[in-house]
């Protein structure tokens, strides 16, 4: 039989009325879009366009810094093509190093890339053979990790063939290969090997259905062709996104993300066509976007993205995870801070162990907190004993490009130490030099700066050791030079 239960007391008048305010929305509401107004509840006429209007600019906001990811690759494809690298086939390289001639996120000097776009749409399931010796990563369209290949990958470093599969891909898959199925169609391939460009051309990449006489390949050295790979900050950001829904499976995308996408006019199979005043928003969105971005990047503020307490110096990969992941929940900011300024996801990147892999250390700011003037004259002392099994390097890049600097004639703006060319001191530290005219006496140790234009440092160890992890050898601060560097001068 039911039992009859005895309901409780409920709210007290005092708190219902306190619900009732709580729950209530005032007649005249002060917003960051200005006044919005309400007849007990209800939009006014003048409202509802302005509720709309802050709906899609905040909507625009967020899809910048949620799509930063996809658009940064689709940048990086658009500007591949301008150099000639267009087919799968066909692999760009750098040699004999990356210099500043383009537009490339936080490239670094000592490497020699090579790079070039899967397009599993149009060339089906393709095999890449990975040279020996080699660091290469597979990332797909939106920048998330498909796999290593080389040292860190399955093969180990011994070379081996790596098949890709199309999104819903249902044939047989033959054996002999390390097989991997990316979600998107379009998948970014990133090479480095440690023989450098003859082990680089040893690359091989074709469809699975010529595995029995695999096409040659095609190698263009891009060193010096000038290109852009950095998306848009305006209302082009919005056309490199579509770019990518129109060419991926919706499924390549999380609902909620492709959401607010979708809320924006981008949605597969719909052109993308704003009209003039709903486009004037997303443009503004997307500056909005760009500027929280910066800050992101130059002054985040989050704990976690410093090395030590009270010290500038950034980690471009809070929390440790490829995924940006914590806890079960998204790092929103890690993800966009990371992406606005570098390129390449892999595990290896993310969790730097120690003698593997390399470490990464930044800042945008001198010893006093403020922004490194191209101008001025700075000095940095490198601590005694780097922990680098390898090398350790510095490069300066361009606070707004986030690319290497562009110096009038140094394409390299950057110091190595397996160079061999950078003085120690009697103590065994290292005192670098930044400014627009090399120190007297200092000029091995000195890179170049431009007047009116900002920069920010990266300092690179590779191999990474013990006191590095655990913190006891540390970066200090820029210092700014305030006497003047040659007096004679």
């Amino acid at each position: 039989m039911p039992i009859e239960g005895t309901p409780g007391a409920g709210y007290s008048v005092d708190e219902m009325r306190a619900a009732l305010k709580s729950i209530s929305t005032p007649d005249d509401v002060e917003t960051p879009f200005g006044a919005l107004t309400f007849t007990d509840g209800v939009p006014r006429a003048g409202t509802v366009d302005a509720a709309y209007d802050a709906l899609d600019l905040m909507r625009a906001a967020e899809a910048f810094l949620i799509g930063i990811p996809g658009a940064s690759v689709v940048a990086l494809r658009t500007g591949l093509r301008s150099t000639g690298v267009s087919s799968p086939d066909i692999i760009g390289y750098t040699d004999p190093r990356a210099n500043s001639g383009g537009y490339y996120l936080t490239a670094n000097t000592e490497t020699t890339y090579g790079t070039t776009f899967l397009d599993l749409r149009v060339w089906g399931p393709t095999v890449i053979e990975a040279p020996p010796q080699s660091l290469c990563v597979v990332d797909d369209f939106w920048f998330r990790y498909v796999t290593d290949m080389g040292i860190p990958g399955p093969d180990r470093g011994e070379g081996g063939k790596y098949l890709f599969l199309p999104p819903g891909h249902k044939g047989e898959v033959p054996d002999g290969y390390f097989v991997c199925r990316p979600a998107t169609f379009t998948n970014w391939v990133v090479l480095r090997t440690l023989g450098g460009v003859p082990a680089m051309k040893q690359t091989r990449i074709y469809p699975l259905n010529e595995a029995g006489a695999p096409r040659e390949n095609t190698f263009i050295n891009i060193a010096d062709v000038p290109q852009n790979s950095i998306h848009s900050n305006d209302l082009g950001f919005f056309h490199e996104i579509d770019q990518i829904i129109q060419e991926e499976p919706a499924e390549a995308l999380d609902p909620e993300r492709a959401g607010v996408f979708a809320a924006l006019g981008l949605a597969p199979g719909r052109p993308f066509d704003p009209d003039p005043h709903r486009a004037a928003l997303l443009d503004a969105g997307a500056r909005l976007g760009a500027a929280i971005s910066r800050t992101l990047v130059y002054k985040p503020r989050d704990p976690a993205a410093y090395f030590w307490e009270g010290i500038s110096w950034k980690n471009a990969f809070v929390g440790g995870s490829y995924e940006f992941l914590s806890d079960g929940a998204r790092l929103l900011d890690a993800r966009t801070q990371f992406h606005y300024f570098a390129t390449v996801i892999t595990p290896a990147m993310a969790h730097a162990q120690v003698g593997a892999g390399s470490a990464y250390a930044y800042t945008a700011e001198d010893a006093d907190g403020q922004v490194l003037d191209g101008a001025a004259t700075y000095t940095l002392r490198i601590p005694a004993d780097p922990p680098a099994k390898n090398f350790w390097s510095i490069d300066l890049y361009d606070t707004q490009t986030r690319s290497l600097l562009q110096l009038p004639d140094n394409p390299y703006p950057a110091l190595a130490s397996l160079e061999g060319t950078v003085r120690p001191d009697h103590d065994g530290s290292f005192l670098l030099w930044f400014g627009p005219k090399a120190p007297k006496g200092h000029e091995s140790n000195w890179i170049g700066t431009v007047p009116g234009k900002s920069w920010f440092p990266m300092v690179r160890l590779y191999g990474p050791l013990e006191s590095w992890f655990d913190g006891s050898w540390r970066l200090p601060e820029l210092e700014r030079v305030t006497e003047p560097v040659d007096p004679t001068d």
